[in-house]
């Protein structure tokens, strides 16, 4: 007997799922209050009809309905009944929909659409999370559905889903606010050459750059985003991606340092020679980022920053903890006394009080 399936809102999404499913030879029956007809769906009256008789039910309606159509379902859901909740909802609501249903015997899945359905139906990427993932996998896999298993509870892989959004869909917010002032500064057509290849020439690395750069020079760049906040202002384009960045950089830059500091000034009669020696040998696993005579990387989850001064190279190492400190004091110490074993260089490191 095939799988009984029940869909829960035929819009854009629930439409080409259903019709997927159903082309695929599931028994499907759907509801949606705008009486949307889908091609080989059964069209049912309210939830409840469309469940009474399903062994998985896939809620695609929305966020904001998600709780209504559970809660009109549940009074005629059958114990272990699957219930999938395929919406865009914060992991809070996921789990409150998990517990709920268990009410019930209800066991709930959360299901993460990782990509836009239109044009891809059940083979839109989906990551499921909960303990009944394993099954929803089984009982549609076998459909053609592209499911990846995300171990964790209900709302884990919801989570994920959104944390990417943050970057993606903040991404975006960017790239529009900055063509924007663009467009009204007369040089829209240079500005998307330069963010084409600036995206172009994202690697692994590049999160480590952004991510490092950001922290050790958020003085200075909070006083670039607060011009730049100032200059759509005056270019009559609304400014709230830019504000957003300013006020994050302050923040960050006001904020107590915390965890371990140590430096090391070690006196040279040159210093750029050995920083560039340091930077260069060890840039094969780290990136550097350099503004003037100080250069900076991550190093595991702390900071080391190499400076060039008269007559002296100032080693500093930020760490979280003591096992990172002694990476980085390795990182920068011990490769430069190697390097200036000739000349007799000794780093010696004080730790500061942060």
């Amino acid at each position: 007997m095939s799988t009984r399936i029940a869909v829960l809102g035929l819009g854009e999404a629930g439409s080409e799922i259903a019709r997927d499913l159903a082309a695929a030879g599931a028994d499907v029956r759907g509801y949606d209050p705008l009486a949307i007809p889908v091609d080989g769906v059964r069209s049912r009256g309210s939830e409840a009809e469309a469940v009474a008789d399903a062994d998985l039910v896939l809620s695609v309606n929305s966020a904001h309905d998600a709780m209504t159509a559970l809660e009109n379902a549940l009074p005629v859901v059958r114990a272990g009944t699957l219930w999938a909740d395929l919406n865009t909802a914060s992991p809070g609501l996921k789990v409150a929909l998990a517990e709920r249903a268990r009410e019930h015997g209800v066991p709930v899945v959360d299901v993460a659409l990782m990509s836009p359905v239109p044009g891809k139906g059940l083979r839109t990427p989906m990551l499921v999370s909960g303990e009944a993932a394993d099954r929803y996998a089984q009982l549609l896999a076998g459909l053609g559905a592209d499911i990846d298993v995300q171990p964790g509870p209900v709302g884990t892989a919801i989570s994920r889903k959104l944390l990417r959004s943050v970057f993606y869909k903040g991404l975006a917010a960017a790239v529009v606010e900055a063509l924007r002032g663009a467009e009204a500064a007369g040089c829209e057509a240079w500005l998307r050459a330069n963010i084409a290849a600036e995206l172009a020439g994202f690697d692994e690395r590049t999160v480590d750059r952004l991510v490092e750069g950001t922290r050790t020079h958020a003085r200075r760049r909070a006083d670039e985003m607060a011009a730049a906040t100032e200059q759509l202002r005056e270019l009559g384009v609304p400014a709230r991606v830019a504000p957003a960045a300013r006020d994050l950089l302050v923040e960050l830059r006001d904020a107590p340092t915390g965890g371990l500091v140590a430096t090391a000034e070690v006196t040279t009669d040159a210093p750029a020679r050995y920083a560039k020696q340091l930077i260069s040998h060890t840039s094969r696993r780290l990136t550097w980022r350099t503004d003037g005579a100080v250069s900076s990387a991550a190093i595991g989850n702390g900071v080391g920053t190499v400076a060039v001064g008269d007559g002296v190279l100032t080693l500093r190492a930020e760490a979280p903890d003591e096992e990172t400190m002694a990476r980085i004091q390795h990182v920068l110490g011990d490769h430069l006394e190697r390097f200036g074993r000739r000349n007799e260089l000794a780093v010696g490191w004080e730790t500061e009080i942060p």
